[in-house]
């Protein structure tokens, strides 16, 4: 019918829109109320609850109890299966049938054996599809299965997200029955969800939302809720309003399906597992119906617990990683804190990454992916080029608490020079939904227009998993290229970075490291931990020197790879950015702790059986040193000596030991060391060399930097005199003007109430000094300080000897360890420490025939041979330059 123009009231025809869509007011004669037209109750609803996560071979042998809807289940950690009994009336032939389970708990469901859905109410997935469109010769009667979480997506916290686990809470299942889904009534909320949206996001000062704001206006005019004979006109009129295109300059957003998952976090290890399960299963779901739909996936170790636990899926998922829709993301083998990890166990992080990725899918990965993280080294650059990654994306300095970071797109320029393309999406996140708000965000957020006109949009719910859904990609579909909006395609991380790199002769380079201003206390809580992560770390490099040496002192000795592999990774998903900082809860730390410790009584046994196998057994002593340079100071080694003994004598050094026992609350315990230095700058240790940071608070960069974070040593100095200031476990420091600190005890609540609590055990030591810190060996001092000489059992007769040694004092020598998959070949990995360009002789006692340069992952460089000569092996350095080799005995 025809209608005279009147005044339109924006506000009043906004509101207008938004109650009919509504799923709060007027359900009863809205369109959202009509979203699911018949309900049919179950046949049978049977449940059993047990402690363990156990499989569904098991747990399809229990005894069920009948239950009903509005029962609880716990306490928290607990499981719960269902076992439901349905039967679909014969009524609903040629309709789509769904059940509609609603939980406060995580939940799967299992069919035929099989994991076929995630359902997760926070998680905006609450029904399983029974079929499309009910067919004669489709079962009507079957039994599926439930295994409910007693956590949900988030954990259990008791009055907040991020309080300590309320362990007494019950979780109830709020529906479970049959319901008819209307399609296509589905299909017309999200025409209007849209358009709404869009005047919402495009404001009063946008022609473009006056236009979508008649265009939703007339909708509800001519939609009738009760008569689906009203909707395709309806549904036509947004049609004619989204397909009015944009032009050829308007921004491109790359979007890709995301489900970030918290190896662990609020939740213990072992739910993670089911975690990935759950979403990844219904990521499988959503490619089977939109084949078009592309999702990203980071995190080896995620993956290897879905094959060990869900072979099916796995399956499943090399499929579609063959079909390209699956894109294994990242490299590395968690998504891992970017600044407390040593260099080698980042390489490590790669190396076990990507050799997993290339096993399982045939393929390395291109890109660092590491969106939620508290700050990434300044060596990342070049450790990333390294492994074969020229790409990064993260998001997470949106985060800052004080500085806006300056570009969404840029060079990242590492300590040595190395450059990577980096984006941050400009939306500033990476859980989106696919809505306007987020593609409108992207747009104008980009804080490099002019430079870069595509840009990334994950989607899909993130931390706690969950992951994309069908409307998320409804939503996208509608508004690919839509006048007004950016463009939307569905795209690869290739695909994105090839365009990004194919239009970055504009871009501009940061260099130095991307510091996060915000968690700081990241850098001393759980101090266990981190003494864990740095013992380990040691215990490790010691074991493969040693075992490495042992392989030509002892040809019936065998190089216990598969048993380092299995210690390397645990010490490697410890190193998660939710464990090693220690923002986690309670749980998780004693899962970490008790990794730790088989870490420390599978490598006793392994560095026990190298050092034997290096030397004759009797009654005297040795000494086994894996730093390649003699450790002269030592006076008298004695059984159980402690570091202090075995540290130092001819150097002037301080050395503190403590046994402290912590029972505070909310306080932070700092050392302070106020010197007679004047410097504007302090230096700090990182990965594989040092980088210097204020230590005064001119600009707000400077002040951001209040505390900081650094590896074995930070360093004080003014010409020709200087403070060191060392540690044996801790990573926070500050320096301001000519105060040293560093950051020992927290005593945070929450997540976990129990924060460092108890007894804790650590060495620091203040070293003055004259000339440079390089000069003075404070490098070299503060591995003496955190690499222990080790007792060995020896003959009288035992002759000294050294394997390895290096002409440089500027040049490391890092790691030794045998090739993987290659035996009878070692890699020796060596940097540049002092930031100086020098030439240095590697020498050698062992019987090497060849050495080739090789990269991170263990790659020889066929055109890069390197001479060996009987003084040894020659290398030329440029500054903080991380050098590899393959030794060919």
């Amino acid at each position: 019918m025809y209608h005279l123009p009147v005044l339109k009231n924006r506000r009043t025809l906004l509101e207008r829109a938004e109650k009919f869509i509504s799923d709060i007011y007027f359900t009863d004669c809205n369109l959202r109320g009509r979203l699911y037209g018949d309900s049919c109750p179950l046949e049978s609803l049977a449940c059993f609850l047990t402690p363990k996560r156990i499989t569904f071979a098991e747990a399809s042998k229990q005894i069920f109890d009948p239950c009903k809807v509005g029962d609880t289940f716990g306490p928290t950690w607990w499981t719960c299966w269902f076992k439901v009994t349905l039967k679909i009336p014969e009524s609903w032939r040629g309709k789509a049938v769904h059940l509609l389970w609603e939980s406060d708990g995580e939940a799967m469901v299992w069919r035929d054996e099989q994991p076929v859905q995630g359902l997760t109410k926070e998680g905006e997935k609450t029904s399983y599809i029974l079929s499309e469109c009910l067919q004669d010769e489709e079962l009507h009667s079957l039994t599926l299965y439930v295994e409910m979480a007693c956590n949900g997506l988030f954990g259990a916290g008791q009055g907040s997200q991020i309080a300590p686990p309320d362990p007494n809470r019950k979780f109830s299942v709020q529906k479970a029955e049959l319901v008819v889904f209307n399609g296509d009534v589905r299909e017309l909320l999200t025409d209007f969800e849209m358009l709404v949206d869009i005047v919402k996001e495009l404001g009063e000062e946008e022609q473009r939302g006056y236009q979508a704001l008649f265009t939703v206006n007339e909708m509800v005019n001519l939609c009738d809720p009760s008569d689906p004979s009203s909707f395709a006109k309806v549904h036509s009129l947004a049609g004619t309003f989204f397909n009015q295109r944009n032009g050829e300059s308007q921004h491109t957003v790359h979007a890709m399906g995301h489900c970030h998952i918290d190896s662990a976090w609020l939740w213990p290890y072992e739910e993670t597992i089911r975690k990935c399960g759950r979403s990844w299963v219904t990521v499988i779901r959503l490619m089977e119906k939109n084949p078009e739909f592309v999702f990203t996936c980071s995190q080896a170790q995620q993956f290897q617990w879905v094959k060990s636990w869900y072979p099916g899926l796995f399956s499943s998922i090399q499929h579609y990683v063959k079909k390209g829709q699956f894109i294994p993301v990242g490299g590395t083998w968690v998504e891992m804190d970017g600044n407390l990890p040593s260099g080698e166990s980042m390489v490590r992080q790669f190396l076990e990454g990507q050799r997993f990725f290339n096993k399982e899918f045939g393929r390395y990965c291109k890109e660092f992916w590491l969106p939620d993280t508290f700050g990434y080294s300044a060596q990342l650059p070049q450790i990333m080029q390294g492994c074969g990654i020229s790409n990064f994306l993260t998001q997470k300095l949106s985060w800052n608490l004080v500085n806006t970071f300056p570009h969404n797109t840029f060079f990242w320029e590492g300590l040595d020079g190395s450059t990577v393309l980096t984006h941050f999406p400009p939306g500033n996140s990476y859980e989106m939904k696919g809505k306007v708000e987020d593609l409108v965000k992207t747009l104008k957020n980009n804080k490099d227009k002019g430079r870069a006109n595509h840009s990334a949009a994950l989607f899909g719910f993130g931390d706690g998993g969950g992951g994309p859904t069908q409307l998320m990609l409804d939503r996208l579909r509608l508004v690919q290229d839509t006048n007004g909006l950016p463009k939307v395609q569905m795209s690869t991380p290739d695909e994105l970075f090839t365009r990004l790199q194919a239009d970055s002769a504009l871009l501009c380079t940061w260099t130095g490291e991307l510091f996060l201003e915000l968690h700081n206390g990241t850098y001393t809580t759980q101090a266990q931990i981190k003494r864990g992560n740095r013992q380990c770390e040691t215990l490790l490099h010691d074991i493969e020197i040693a075992s490495s040496l042992a392989l030509y002192r002892n040809n019936t000795f065998p190089y216990p790879a598969e048993k380092l592999q299995e210690l390397w990774r645990l010490l490697l998903l410890n190193q998660f950015h939710d464990v090693i900082p220690g923002s986690c809860i309670e749980m998780v730390v004693e899962d970490a702790l008790k990794y730790y410790e088989d870490i420390r009584s599978g490598g006793a046994a392994l560095l026990r059986d190298a050092c034997e196998a290096l030397v004759a057994k009797g009654s005297s002593m040795a000494v086994f040193n894996s730093l390649p340079w003699e450790r002269l100071e030592v006076v008298q080694i004695q059984e159980g000596a402690e570091k202090s003994d075995l540290f130092f004598s001819k150097k002037t050094c301080c050395v503190f030991q403590f046994q402290v026992q912590w029972a505070e609350s909310h306080k932070f315990l700092k050392v302070e060391f106020p010197v007679r230095v004047r410097s504007p700058n302090a230096t700090y240790e990182i990965q594989f060399g040092h980088l210097q940071r204020p230590t005064h608070r001119n600009t707000s960069w400077d002040w951001a930097k209040f505390e900081v974070w650094g590896h074995k040593w930070a360093d004080l100095s003014e010409h020709n005199f200087g403070v060191s200031l060392l540690n044996d476990c801790k990573y926070g420091y500050s320096v301001h003007k000519n105060t040293m600190t560093l950051s020992l005890l927290r005593a945070p609540k929450a997540p976990d109430a129990t924060a460092d609590m108890g007894i804790h055990h650590f060495t620091y030591a203040i070293m003055p000094h004259t000339r440079s810190f390089q000069e003075a060996s404070v490098i070299q001092c503060a591995y003496n300080l955190n690499f222990p000489l080790r007792l060995i059992q020896c003959s009288p007769n035992t002759v000294p000897w050294s394997a390895f040694s290096v002409t440089s004092q500027a040049v490391v020598l890092e790691t030794i360890k045998q090739a993987e998959d290659r035996g009878g070949v070692l890699v020796v990995r060596l940097y540049e420490s002092h930031g100086s360009s020098v030439t240095a002789t590697l020498r050698t006692a062992l019987p090497v025939r060849e050495a080739w340069v090789c990269d991170l992952l263990e790659k020889q460089d066929p055109n890069h041979p390197v001479p060996v000569t009987s003084e040894g092996i020659t290398l030329d350095f440029n500054p903080f330059q991380i050098v590899s080799l393959l030794l060919i005995m």
